[in-house]
């Protein structure tokens, strides 16, 4: 039994983890909530998918067979005394009770016992009596039924985890043991998969996933094992014909719900439901609950524009979300550049907070599917603002290396002004880096390139660095001294930023030569910046004291957004333009045999402790002996707990028990 108990301990515990830890998400998840060390600690006791881990079915199993084995052992015990009236008990061995009680009537012991037997049965005894020569016993028992609560909730463990043992697993893991069936590790279509990667369509027990864009259908879900996934055909296929989603005002989904159309290819039947959250769908023994979105294939248009060299021409890229597509730079040199897009997510809406100094990151899935419970609503903020689409994407060189990209399609009013957001990080365990490029008066990004392609050229660097210094300088010896010192902050600054120029500077210098070095260049950057217009053959601008001040607020943005350019690994740099968004709908698709057999436990579980704990077993004997003029009464009271309710009763047995004897 306290093996048992501990047993049921770590169950308990594990079921905690299981509630609080989403189950059965994408590795990379995991590692961008809780980062690789908590990911590979957490992973080696399978936390990800603790109900089908080898140590819970493990502990279940010898749970099982521990409570059963003291099941085999006791129940037979304790019907055989729930039924016993013990009514072979002496008359010595009454008073050794507690709880006894001894007096003389007038009383003959047949009027006796038909008065004792008379008072025990309105009080809701049964009575069974024992004659034994001149004397009689009777035995009172009530509320032996409480031996019942010990075999219902002993059984109830037994029965519950039966059922969870049922859900889990563990049949299609003896499947892919016994059976013959292989888990696919690699891409490929649901049409080329061989028969071992192909479960039953009446496969007893399973859980699912599967995901259907707007206006598409499927009937085949896929099953997680291990590494490797396995297909599991279902009884009726699914099409999405509409996908409806609200959102609270932070941006997080408040409800989510699909309208599917169902069809039954043993009957042809058709009929359409609405499947959402807490509203599964059930039909043919299988449920099909909602359990998130996703992007389901959208259409987008990019525009790449160019972050090395003198190049300023940028180049429309139309892709499909998930779909790979290969881009080639400086396609007309000897050493072109091959590079593999991959798009992975296109979200129409994103609600950021922009409060000084904090930098919109894109929220994961998981957030959005567990802002259902409603704990969204309670987050009040009023820099919360929808700031509009966003594309996320991963570009890929030659070389194998691989970085993931998240940009806004709009510009945001951060820093005095509007900018564009620019993304990267090197891994999903990591969080975005952004860098904030200046929008200009046509909220493009087409000004700030020109400026990057004007600070590469060495021919108008030089140009911008001899304006500099003309303005700047007071006599001709001063002018060659600036000059030469703008060209070269230029230079270094073109190719590595702030960085670049600080590396040769003493370290305790440093914040004196940048409150030199940081105008100068701001001011040699206007230079370039007029010169670059002029060489494209566009007019002089001329500002007045607001359009001067908005125009040195882009100088600065302009200024630190090419000072990090150097960290930012792509020669190009991607804009979202247009979109064309498919919705897709993430289901799970679950046949539970053990469900109902887990309900059962639940109610042997109710109906066990309530007996326990709300049925009390008492017995009374009361021997009646024959005497002169009467008879003597030796009567005592007992009870599996002695609680303060039974001595009170045994207080109303005694009163009642001096009644009845005069």
């Amino acid at each position: 039994m306290r093996f048992a108990v501990s047993l049921l301990m770590f169950i308990c515990v594990a079921s905690v983890i299981g509630t609080v830890l989403p189950q059965n998400q994408a590795s990379s998840t995991y590692i961008d909530q809780f980062g690789p060390f908590w990911y590979a600690l957490f992973d080696v006791f399978a936390l990800w998918h603790v109900y089908n881990s080898w140590w819970f079915l493990t502990i279940m199993a010898f749970l099982v067979v521990s409570t059963s084995l003291c099941l085999l052992r006791n129940t037979p015990k304790m019907v055989k005394d729930m039924r016993s009236f013990r009514e072979y008990v002496r008359g010595s061995s009454l008073r050794a009770f507690h709880h006894k009680l001894e007096t003389d009537t007038p009383y003959s012991p047949e009027e006796s016992s038909r008065k004792l037997t008379q008072w025990l049965n309105t009080q809701g005894y049964k009575v069974k009596v024992r004659q034994d020569g001149d004397s009689q016993l009777l035995a009172a028992k009530k509320g032996s039924t409480n031996r019942l609560g010990y075999i219902f909730a002993h059984a109830a463990i037994v029965v519950i985890c039966v059922g969870g043992i049922l859900d889990s697993e563990l049949p299609v893991r003896m499947q892919v043991w016994l059976g013959g069936k292989t888990p696919i590790t690699e891409n490929m279509l649901i049409k080329d998969v061989p028969e071992s990667g192909w479960l039953s369509v009446a496969n007893p027990s399973y859980r699912a996933n599967l995901l259907i864009p707007e206006g598409s259908q499927s009937s085949s879900a896929i099953v997680a094992v291990g590494d490797g996934v396995l297909v599991q055909p279902m009884p009726f296929s699914l099409k999405l014909k509409q996908f409806d989603i609200e959102y609270y005002s932070t941006g997080m989904p408040s409800r989510f719900a699909s309208h599917v159309e169902v069809s039954d290819p043993d009957t042809g039947e058709t009929f359409e439901q609405v499947i959402e959250v807490n509203e599964p769908l059930r039909y043919k023994g299988v449920t099909v609950y909602q359990s998130s979105f996703d992007d389901g294939g959208s259409d987008v248009q990019l525009k790449a524009w160019p972050l090395s060299g003198n190049n300023t021409e940028a180049f429309n890229v139309d892709t499909t979300v998930g779909d790979p597509t290969n881009i080639t730079l400086n396609a007309s040199t000897e050493q072109p550049e091959r590079y593999q897009l991959n798009v992975t997510d296109l979200r129409v809406i994103n609600v950021e907070n922009l409060e000084i100094n904090a930098d919109p990151q894109p929220r994961a899935v998981l957030d959005h599917v567990a802002a259902v419970t409603g704990s969204a609503t309670t987050l009040k903020n009023e820099n919360l603002r929808n700031v509009g689409p966003s594309v996320q994407y991963r570009l890929t060189g030659g070389d194998g290396q691989s970085f993931e990209y998240h940009n806004y399609m709009m510009p945001i009013a951060l820093d005095g002004g509007p900018v564009f957001l620019v993304g990267v990080r090197n891994s999903p365990a990591e969080t975005f880096r952004y860098i904030r490029i200046p929008a200009d008066a046509n909220n493009s990004l087409e000004s700030f390139i020109h400026l990057r392609a004007a600070l590469n050229n060495p021919e108008l660097r030089q140009q911008a660095a001899q304006q500099f210094a003309a303005q700047s300088a007071n006599n001709e010896s001063q002018k060659a001294l600036l000059e030469k010192a703008a060209a070269g902050a230029l230079e270094a600054f073109s190719k590595g930023g702030f960085n670049q120029l600080l590396e040769p500077v003493p370290e305790a210098e440093r914040g004196r030569f940048l409150s030199f070095a940081v105008p100068m260049i701001q001011l040699s950057l206007s230079a370039l910046y007029d010169l670059d217009r002029a060489q494209r053959g566009l007019p002089e601008l001329t500002y007045n004291e607001a359009q001067s001040n908005a125009h040195n607020q882009w100088m600065q943005q302009a200024l630190l957004a090419l000072s990090n350019l150097p960290d930012y690994p792509a020669p190009i740099v991607m804009s979202l333009t247009q979109f064309d968004h498919v919705q897709a709908s993430v289901f799970q698709v679950a046949r539970s045999p053990g469900q109902t057999t887990v309900y059962l436990g639940c109610l042997f579980l109710v109906i066990g402790i309530f007996s326990m704990f709300y049925i009390r077993d008492r017995r009374i004997w009361i021997w009646v002996q024959p005497k002169h003029n009467g008879s003597q009464w030796l009567a005592a009271m007992t009870s599996q707990r002695r609680t303060l309710d039974f001595t009170q009763e045994f207080e109303r047995f005694k009163n009642a028990f001096k009644q009845l004897s005069t």
